[in-house]
């Protein structure tokens, strides 16, 4: 059977949805893994997102908290807030209590992937504080360290990304994901895939 990697994630201006693909992408490349994307329910009205100038949300499907344990490994994506993860993602956490009494997904891999708006918003943070809820779960959580090598030591160019995950800066929102980004992300996708191919591999 495939093992199965989900990566679920809450983007509210896309750039989280932008590195969520190339995950994807590198995830797919292993054999045996089957991925899928997930996106969060969103907690704001449509009149609220529309004063925030917030895009129509991508057509990926809604994920549930039941639906979670469905996955092998997981990768969570989400920005930012003051240092933290995304209210709409903390409130998908906070409905998993369910997941939380039965230790549903106790022993399963979990990466963290992010954006934050400048370089000192939270690309160590955001992830940091995001271990708690991985934690309580019983996952396993699974950095991606210095393994996408030479380009993360790179000082000429401006990029997100940490030994945590994968990143992008936003700045005002008119910043994508740069190329070094995206290759990072899609780097973390394949290294998370190999290691929960392994996981699942060695339970069975």
């Amino acid at each position: 059977m495939a093992v199965k990697v989900y990566v679920v994630y809450y983007s509210m201006y896309g750039h989280v949805a932008k590195l969520a693909e190339e995950i994807k992408k590198g995830a797919s490349s292993v054999e045996g893994v089957e991925v899928k994307i997930w996106q969060v329910p969103e907690t704001l009205s449509e009149e609220v997102l529309g004063k925030m100038g917030a895009p129509p949300r991508s057509d990926a499907p809604v994920i549930t908290p039941q639906e979670l344990a469905e996955a092998d490994g997981v990768l969570f994506g989400f920005p930012t807030r003051f240092g933290m993860m995304a209210a709409q993602m903390k409130a998908f956490f906070d409905a998993t209590g369910g997941l939380w009494r039965e230790q549903s997904l106790s022993g399963k891999p979990a990466g963290i992937f992010f954006s934050t708006g400048s370089q000192g918003g939270g690309q160590e943070t955001t992830p940091l504080t995001a271990v708690t809820q991985l934690t309580h779960h019983g996952m396993v959580f699974v950095p991606v360290g210095y393994t996408f090598g030479a380009k993360m030591f790179d000082m000429e160019n401006v990029h997100g990304g940490s030994p945590y995950g994968a990143g992008t800066f936003a700045g005002d929102g008119s910043r994508w994901p740069s190329e070094v980004e995206l290759e990072h992300a899609f780097h973390q996708g394949k290294y998370f895939a190999g290691i929960a191919k392994k996981l699942h591999g060695a339970s069975a």
